[in-house]
């Protein structure tokens, strides 16, 4: 979560796709084993549900979710089950930045933060991790 502020970038969702790919290519080989049954998409802005359900404050952007099952709850029945799912919001990471370079670094700080909440990781561990 960001606070709220003026939006000073703007790329195509192509352009943004883009730079989740490459965000997602980085990932270290340890980390892409542990995505398996994982979707990441792209949405413009989060839903008033969604935002509900990251306990969002009103003064604060959501920037990405995660939906699914962490690593950490999962039992040997697991299987059969719809991807969990890591959203990323374009225009809410756009707003927070003023380059492509800036935008690129959120989508990689989101992305990697979703994926700890994946591995199981709450929110105070992942502010303490750097990963706020």
């Amino acid at each position: 979560m960001m606070s709220a502020a003026k939006r000073r970038m703007a790329l195509s969702r192509q352009e943004f796709r883009q730079l989740v790919s490459q965000a997602i290519a980085s990932l270290p080989p340890l980390v892409m084993d542990c995505l398996t049954n994982v979707e990441v998409v792209v949405q413009d802005q989060p839903t008033h549900e969604e935002l509900a359900v990251a306990g969002t404050d009103p003064t604060e952007t959501l920037l990405g979710l995660y939906a699914g099952i962490p690593l950490t709850k999962r039992s040997s029945s697991y299987g059969m089950v719809l991807p969990d799912k890591i959203t990323l919001y374009q225009r809410s990471i756009e707003e927070g930045c003023r380059t492509k370079q800036e935008i690129q670094e959120q989508i990689r700080t989101t992305l990697l933060h979703e994926i700890g909440h994946h591995f199981g990781l709450s929110e105070d561990e992942l502010e303490k991790a750097g990963y706020k």
